[in-house]
């Protein structure tokens, strides 16, 4: 009894750490909380499930799709948007497939550092605008939050993390994130900035609002491409995991069983209009403090979570959070991201003063960020899915650089 109670505390405490991220990307998107909850709780069930629960991960909100979630949801509307969220689970399976038949090879030739790096900044920069739009208060072209008051509540959030994530020490460092939303929470209230009609209204125990998903097969394509960030950062996940256990995970149960179990939850979280989930690095540092690497932790974690998406005066208090607060989160979050695209380029030492690199990084970033879209009748594609494929055919197009050392061979010197 007392070893179950244990291990339903340790569960408690993986979500704890976990929370802060997997509710901010649906608060972002304008998705629901509970819906988050719910894909994160069933969705790591359903990857215990394939992977025979042996894999201590728990698999929360994604924040690649941060940016192709709002812009879908503008271009398509939220039902086509879920089932382009459901149909990028089978990206999953996709490279599941690959590396099951050919290994990692077939998929680091199609997706090198030069690929990847410049895609996950694009995905963090392309939001910027928005980022700082709501640190500012400012949402849908309309001043929603007083100016002043809204930049004093962004530096507020946004100094409470940079402060945790730099200089707390044991599991606070953790959780930077939801420490700043819950100061700049508390400084919204003083401020009176917080709604509390919508809590007071909120049942107790209410049952989340399911969307049906349109078929749009445009958004699928969108999203497709999106998935290959994740995919690649799962894999990453997976052996961060594996290190810190001291087990080879991508050998037992398999590389190819984790993706899939990854894809399953992506497609149910998708289906029921949450976010695509991924693994959790922060959940990977908690596992580092604890030393408890017993899956059953993570299935207390998802049982939990699955609980809290039926308590709708909890989903009140989430949706009540200011927009600046949000705000200035964000405006960390996606330097952030894009920061481990640009450390992606220099952990793998790729040359940018070699022409075909510098043309790769160059036309990515500048058609990604500034927007570029692609427009074939009804069919259109811009964003990170553009610049994905973009960057594929890139990179097998343009023959390698003949550089040794920084000298073009056959140059005379």
């Amino acid at each position: 009894m007392f070893h179950t109670l244990r291990q339903f505390i340790s569960g408690a405490q993986i979500l704890f750490v976990a929370f802060g991220a997997l509710v901010l990307v649906p608060l972002l998107t304008g998705l629901n909380p509970a819906m988050a909850l719910l894909g994160a709780g069933v969705g790591t069930l359903l990857f215990q499930l394939v992977t025979g629960r042996k894999v201590p991960i728990f698999l929360g909100s994604s924040f690649a799709f941060i940016a192709p979630i709002i812009f879908s949801i503008q271009t398509w509307g939220m039902a086509a948007t879920q089932f382009g969220l459901f149909a990028a689970g089978f990206m999953y399976f996709v490279i599941a497939a690959i590396v099951r038949w050919r290994g990692m090879a077939l998929i680091e030739k199609l997706l090198p550092p030069v690929v990847i790096g410049p895609v996950i900044m694009v995905i963090g920069l392309s939001v910027a605008v928005a980022a700082s739009g709501m640190a500012m208060g400012q949402g849908g072209g309309q001043q929603l939050v007083p100016y002043g008051v809204s930049l004093t509540l962004a530096a507020i959030s946004l100094a409470t993390t940079i402060i945790v994530s730099v200089f707390a020490g044991g599991m606070l460092r953790l959780v930077p994130i939801l420490a700043g939303v819950i100061v700049g929470y508390i400084a919204a209230i003083f401020m009176g900035v917080v709604d509390f009609s919508g809590i007071v209204n909120a049942p107790w125990f209410a049952m989340p609002t399911f969307v049906s998903p349109e078929v749009n097969w445009a958004a699928a394509l969108f999203m497709l491409p999106v998935a290959i960030a994740p995919c690649i950062e799962h894999i990453g996940g997976v052996m961060a995991v594996g290190k810190v256990a001291g087990k080879d995970y991508t050998s037992e149960p398999g590389l190819h069983r984790t993706l899939a179990g990854d894809g399953l939850g992506v497609c149910f979280a998708g289906a029921i209009g949450g976010p695509p989930i991924t693994t959790y690095a922060e959940v990977t540092g908690a596992l580092m403090i604890t030393r408890n690497f017993n899956p059953v932790i993570m299935t207390y974690a998802a049982v939990l979570a699955i609980i809290l998406a039926f308590f709708g005066k909890f989903n009140a208090v989430l949706t009540s959070i200011p927009l600046p607060v949000m705000g200035g989160i964000m405006v960390l979050l996606f330097g952030t991201i894009a920061s481990i695209g640009l450390k992606t380029l220099i952990d793998a030492r790729v040359d940018l003063m070699a022409p075909r690199n510098l043309v790769i990084v160059s036309v990515i970033l500048t058609c990604g960020i500034g927007g570029l879209m692609f427009k074939a009748g009804n069919f259109s594609l811009a964003g990170v899915g553009l610049v994905s494929l973009l960057a594929i055919a890139l990179n097998l197009l343009l023959p390698a650089d003949r550089h040794h050392d920084g000298i073009v061979e056959g140059q005379d010197i």
